[in-house]
């Protein structure tokens, strides 16, 4: 199933991505929607990353180092 979003762009950001959209002879819906993907992808990261984050803080994991040598 689909869901069909209609959201308004300024001007400036409308017309870069019609260029760019040219340019790459790709449709902007499928620009949009790869960048919608990354960008959830990336807030779940950085939410998972916080949450273990402070976990690994209390059983003194700090370091990218210290990371390292608790999975080796």
């Amino acid at each position: 199933m689909r869901t069909v979003l209609s959201v308004s762009l300024p001007e400036k950001m409308a017309a870069e991505l019609d260029a760019i959209a040219k340019t790459m002879g790709r449709n902007k819906s499928d620009i949009v929607k790869e960048s919608l993907a990354l960008f959830l992808w990336e807030t779940k990261f950085s939410n998972i990353k916080k949450k273990l984050s402070q976990k690994a803080k209390k059983v003194g994991v700090v370091t990218e180092e210290d990371v390292f040598k608790a999975v080796s």
